[in-house]
């Protein structure tokens, strides 16, 4: 295996990465609240991780991922009252609706998933650690809050400062009067009416969100582990409320690496419901085939902010099909055997621009680079050549999680099928016409066929195996 680099959000900069472990990676990832149906951005940051996972193990990292489930939190008891049904049946309902969303979109399953109703002991424990040392307090109304005065580094990874924030904060945080500080947040909330509720040394009552990711994560991963990642969005404050108590807590780093994906907007707008702009997964899968979606968000770069719309996903469809009809070219002239034998060199550039923090529009340059050589050795009948590049390019395809499908189930499915201009079966007409003129030696009228396909980015290329095309590169 072989170092990498990636961009530490903590230190604002690209850094080597070292391993705690030789040769291993322990990596947690904020997952989702489950009381409705994931949505895109949901899906930008999950594919992320999934393809950063791909590509370590397959540089010889041996990765431990937990991805947590929040099954209890104000939003899903709000929806479980208003549906008039049982927390428990609302979060597994949308727990299996996660899991279908996300293995359609070709994401690995984490190695844990731990759900934050499983480690109530392990809060529990955590908060009581943190009242017993000073850092946290019981307010008069039940509630345990963290003293983010108490924790000297706070606001050291979202680059804030308690005295910076303090201006004006009553116009941007609840300020409680039982709090000491007005970004003293809860870690312990006391019960209320129709609301879960477990006995705990400060009264009956329900977890905050952050001690919820604490617990979880050192509980898989242990007190210090290697890579901490979320949405861009989840910094400040959860992240750093979760650096802070889990520090004081145990007195050890919580984090050596800190890693956020970039926000998706909609037609240069942020997401949200108020805007009529909000798409869950299901929704944008019901237009374009998951794959499309896939190729879209690993396409740029995971920091990046991605602007999503039909448009783009239509380009995202284009695209992608040009390594489909790359690979039905090879398998009509050589069949689905490939060579095993790569091209050492276009595998180390892919390698490089992943090792990068993970430049994957880079690592796509090159894949269309090799996809143009292979179209070239198929064109120039090198099966030798023509093996080799595609064997390279499924190889590094398949790291990225793409290009996962039967060549002629992707080509022949009906979702975004618009965005491709001729279908498959209206170009083999065409090619069986240019084919029937040929015979009949109108060569005029095959010419015509031909550059008709042409115009329309279809390029013919005529072997011994017979006509193959492919989508214009």
């Amino acid at each position: 295996m072989q170092s990498f680099v990636l961009y530490n959000s903590e230190q604002r900069k690209k850094v080597e990465f070292v391993p705690r472990k030789e040769g291993h990676i322990d990596l947690y990832v904020c997952g989702m609240t489950v009381y409705d149906y994931c949505h895109i951005g949901h899906a930008r940051t999950v594919i992320a991780f999934d393809y950063i996972i791909r590509f370590l193990r397959s540089q010889g990292w041996q990765v431990k991922y937990v991805r947590n489930i929040t099954d209890v939190d104000d939003k899903i008891i709000k929806r479980a009252n208003e549906n008039g049904e049982k927390i428990s049946d609302l979060t597994s309902r949308f727990i299996d609706a996660m899991n279908e969303d996300f293995a359609k979109l070709g994401c690995l399953e984490p190695d844990a998933s731990p759900k934050a109703t499983d480690h109530i002991d392990q809060m529990q424990n955590m908060i009581g650690t943190l009242v017993d040392n000073g850092t946290a307090y019981p307010a008069n109304n039940g509630d345990v809050y963290f003293e983010v005065e108490k924790f000297a580094k706070y606001g050291r990874l979202s680059g804030r400062k308690l005295e910076d924030m303090q201006a004006g904060a009553s116009e941007r945080v609840d300020v409680e009067v039982e709090k000491k500080h007005p970004f003293d947040f809860v870690l312990w909330k006391h019960a209320k009416e129709n609301e879960p509720s477990w006995a705990s040394p400060w009264g009956n009552g329900r977890p905050g969100w952050h001690i919820e990711c604490s617990a979880m994560s050192t509980c898989c991963l242990g007190n210090h582990f290697d890579i901490h990642g979320g949405g861009a969005d989840l910094s400040f404050p959860h992240h750093e409320n979760e650096i802070a108590q889990s520090e004081a807590a145990t007195g050890e780093q919580y984090v050596n690496y800190w890693m956020h994906a970039g926000f998706i907007n909609v037609d240069g707008e942020k997401m949200s419901k108020s805007l009529g702009n909000f798409f869950t997964i299901r929704d944008v899968i019901e237009k374009f085939h998951p794959e499309v979606v896939r190729y879209f968000i690993v396409s740029s770069h995971y920091r990046s902010p991605v602007n999503y719309s039909d448009v783009a996903l239509k380009e995202a469809k284009n695209t992608l099909s040009r390594f489909y009809h790359s690979f039905k070219a090879y398998q009509q002239a050589y069949g689905e055997v490939s060579t095993q034998q790569f091209d050492d060199a276009l595998v180390e550039k892919f390698n490089a621009a992943m090792r990068d923090d993970f430049n994957t529009p880079e690592a796509i340059a090159i894949l269309f680079e090799i996809n143009k050589e292979l179209n070239r050795a198929v064109k120039e009948e090198n099966a030798e050549q023509a093996g080799i590049y595609y064997s390279t390019l499924r190889h590094l395809t398949n790291i990225l999680g793409l290009v996962q499908y039967n060549v002629d189930e992707f080509l022949k499915s009906d979702i975004g099928q618009e965005t491709l201009g001729l279908t498959e079966e209206q170009i083999e007409d065409l090619i069986q016409q240019r084919k029937d003129a040929k015979k009949a030696k109108e060569f005029a009228k095959a010419d015509e066929i031909r550059q008709s396909l042409l115009d329309q980015g279809v390029v013919l290329e005529d072997t011994r195996q017979g006509t193959i095309w492919r989508r214009a590169d």
